[in-house]
């Protein structure tokens, strides 16, 4: 029993890497894209935005609409999907065509990783769950930090047909995995769309919500121009940045096992301490970014809490409504999508109004936000 779980894991773990670097592993080859088609970098940048868009908008209604099916058969769907918007992505030389070979896919990504995150927690004990969970958020971190650097890296060595290739061949591993060594998982029992949607009515979750909404802006806010800084305000070569975005991403898988710890161990000093410590993180970066040996410990240290984020914000969201546990992922993703939005745009404006250096402000300001929110959310819990 135990080797099989072992197996579902890391199926379900590649699987959501695969997912994820589909989704953001553009981000690597968007001047690839840019002359390939003929486009603006920024035109191109629609690639990414679209597919981000996609997933807020079906993240609450996809995984409950497919609630009902047999998990393992959502999967080949959903995995079959990516496989083919995959193989178009790499034979189209149309823009247009590209763009509907992205936003498809985009409304089934959150079919695929809520129920990864369902499938992993239902595979052991209820004490054992974040433990299951973080290991699907290896795939989560590597698909979102890892698989940026290794596809650019594959189209700078060779060509953008050959990057794009990557993620088809790493969805079409996961897809013959699936069907050779994923059993057949039933619905136990089908809960209904009403009793799914009631977890909207309490006021425990949108407390959730806004906590992933402000720690996802926290640290997305800040990453997303991550590159940019480290050229602009720290002064380090091209070449020593993409160390630095290695290290970053490393730090995140780390993150990532020690929270599956953490939270089994202790969840609520864990939430309650992740937004200072990220807030003396921005602090410290604040007046010690221009030095490159305290970015390098900032950036692992750092990378680490992202981890343990990621970890943090979903484990809110299930947990306020484990009796609607596809759904709760759902919202999950779309919040973390939102987040991720709602951050990159703030920070692009800090950045505009005030130079790279204030990006940081985005982190601060949402940390203390999301502390507020934890606050209210834990005294809501207690009074049960």
């Amino acid at each position: 029993m135990e080797k099989r779980n072992n197996l579902l894991l890391f199926i379900l773990t590649i699987g959501v890497f695969g997912i994820l670097n589909t989704e953001m592993g553009f981000i690597g080859i968007l001047p690839d894209i840019a002359a390939y088609f003929d486009v603006s970098v920024a035109t191109a940048g629609w690639l990414v935005s679209i597919f981000a868009i996609g997933v807020a908008i079906s993240a609450p209604t996809m995984p409950l609409l497919f609630s009902g099916i047999n998990r393992k058969n959502v999967m080949i769907l959903v995995l079959s999907v990516f496989v083919v918007g995959n193989i178009i992505s790499i034979f189209t030389s149309n823009f247009t065509v590209l763009l509907i070979a992205r936003i498809i896919p985009a409304l089934f990504h959150p079919v695929y990783v809520s129920l990864a995150f369902s499938a992993a927690a239902d595979s052991v004990s209820k004490e054992e769950a974040p433990k299951a969970v973080s290991k699907i958020f290896i795939g989560v971190s590597a698909g979102m930090v890892v698989g940026v650097p290794i596809v650019s890296f594959i189209a700078s060595v060779s060509n953008l047909q050959i990057a794009m290739a990557f993620f088809a061949v790493v969805n079409i591993l996961v897809l013959i995995a699936t069907l050779l060594f994923v059993p057949s998982m039933p619905v136990k029992e089908k809960i209904s769309y009403g009793t799914q949607l009631n977890v909207l009515k309490k006021s425990i979750t949108w407390l959730s919500i806004l906590i992933v909404i402000f720690l996802n802006s926290a640290v997305f806010g800040v990453y997303s121009y991550l590159a940019d800084y480290l050229q602009t305000v720290t002064n380090i070569s091209p070449s020593i940045t993409s160390v630095m975005l290695f290290i970053y991403g490393a730090a995140n898988i780390i993150g990532n096992i020690l929270a599956g710890r953490l939270l089994t161990i202790n969840p609520i000093k864990t939430i309650v301490a992740l937004p200072f410590l990220l807030g003396v993180v921005y602090i410290v970066q604040f007046f010690l970014g221009q030095l490159t040996l305290p970015m390098v410990m900032l950036i692992l240290f750092w990378g680490i809490l992202a981890g343990i984020s990621a970890n943090i914000t979903q484990y809110v969201l299930i947990t306020t409504a484990p009796e609607a546990p596809d759904f709760a992922n759902g919202l999950y993703l779309s919040s973390a999508n939102i987040g991720t939005t709602v951050g990159t745009a703030v920070g692009g404006l800090f950045i505009s109004a005030m130079g790279t250096q204030y990006v940081v402000l985005v982190g601060i300001l949402s940390v203390i936000l999301s502390a507020i929110f934890i606050f209210f959310r834990h005294r809501k819990y207690s009074s049960k």
